[in-house]
């Protein structure tokens, strides 16, 4: 069955750093386009960062630009975001999909919760 499973959210304090799993089951990540999204209680999904399939380019919105970097490891059939200097603002549900920067119809994931907080 083709879906995709995001880990690695958790609690972590102000400042500290994360690493999210993309990992694909049933078909293979880098024939898409792989965004990273997340949303915040109350407030609309938001694309934060893709990885494109044709060339690798990476993109990031202004809020993580600096701080997240995107990466594939083909032979594992993951993508990955590193999340570093994390602030409270950054508290979310954080998802991977085959959608980039902007939320359509494509395969999303369940999720996985990142909360940052002393």
């Amino acid at each position: 069955q083709v879906h995709i499973v995001e880990s690695g959210g958790g609690l972590v304090q102000p400042g500290g750093s994360l690493r999210l799993s993309c990992a694909g089951f049933g078909f293979t990540l880098s024939d898409y386009n792989i965004g990273w999204f997340r949303q915040a209680p109350g407030q609309e999904r938001e694309g934060i960062s893709c990885i494109k399939s044709i060339d690798d380019s990476t993109y990031y919105a202004n809020s993580v630009k600096g701080r997240f970097t995107i990466s594939r490891d083909n032979a594992k059939n993951t993508v990955y975001l590193q999340m570093n200097s994390l602030n409270p603002d950054d508290t979310a549900v954080y998802y991977c999909a085959t959608d980039c920067m902007e939320v359509g119809d494509g395969l999303w994931g369940q999720g996985t919760q990142v909360t940052v907080s002393s």
